[in-house]
């Protein structure tokens, strides 16, 4: 069910279905929380599924100036509060998992366990972090669709790019509808960024780390070293599938978040 709550000076749009064990969904960049879709549709029966917009995206409203990851991580902790949830298991994507990492550095008594899927631990490089100012500077110049011409390809792997056109289609329509300004924003707050790497062996919630063997931003071997330094990690690796891999491979993806669910039930 589609619900709406003001949160911290905005209005923030989320869904919330069915009953029991909290799992919380945070969406990747630029993106929204019908990333989700295949996820809603195989855990809505036996879970209580919490999938917001995160603020700047989807139906959220739309922050001004930068938007610092502690602030997104603010706005999960005082969604929760408002829903009387005390205790979830949270699963985030990319720039989802950078905000998991935030909001286990301020509330870590919510948290039951924790997937990171395609993400990283570690702050913007000298180089990368201008790289996100100027990629903030151009989405308001050139606008989303310019983006998404020419980096969509990026997010997908290879087998999904030939064969998977509805999964290309709904991550064009994503991306091309995401408001730029709320992109720009939280661009310029990502540039900023904590690194959490010296975090990661005080993290003490059970914790499953996935990532697609094709990913780029966030390859393998970046997985693999987070998992060496987060007591008990277990890390599954998705073929045929890059920085997205719920919308790639949702069967495999929702195997491995079942199994997980279950073990640490």
């Amino acid at each position: 069910m589609k619900r709406e709550i003001k949160v911290r000076g905005i209005n923030m749009v989320f869904d919330d279905h069915g009953s029991g064990e909290v799992v919380v969904f945070v969406h990747g960049q630029p993106f929204n929380r019908s990333m989700w879709d295949q996820q809603v549709e195989a855990f809505k029966t036996n879970k209580r599924l919490i999938i917001p917009d995160l603020r700047g995206y989807g139906e959220t409203g739309i922050p001004s100036g930068t938007t610092l990851l502690d602030e997104l991580a603010l706005d999960l902790i005082h969604l929760l509060e408002a829903l009387q949830i005390t205790k979830a298991t949270f699963v985030g994507l990319s720039m989802g998992g950078q905000i998991l990492f935030d909001l286990y550095r301020l509330a870590p008594q919510l948290f039951h366990a924790m997937i990171l899927a395609d993400t990283d631990a570690k702050a913007e490089s000298a180089e990368s972090y201008q790289a996100r100012l100027q990629l903030a500077a151009d989405l308001i110049e050139r606008g989303m669709p310019s983006y998404t011409a020419g980096h969509l390809h990026r997010f997908l792997g290879k087998k999904t790019m030939a064969v998977q056109p509805e999964v290309v289609k709904h991550l064009r329509e994503m991306m091309d509808s995401t408001n730029p300004l709320g992109a720009a924003a939280v661009q310029r707050g990502r540039a900023e960024r904590r690194d959490h790497t010296a975090m990661l062996p005080h993290i003490h919630c059970p914790v499953l780390i996935i990532v697609g063997e094709e990913d780029g931003f966030t390859p393998v071997a970046v997985a693999e070293g987070m998992q060496a330094h987060i007591s008990g990690a277990k890390l599954a690796v998705i073929k045929d599938a890059s920085h997205m891999p719920n919308m790639e491979q949702p069967e495999i993806f929702n195997r491995h978040l079942e199994l997980f669910l279950q073990t640490n039930a």
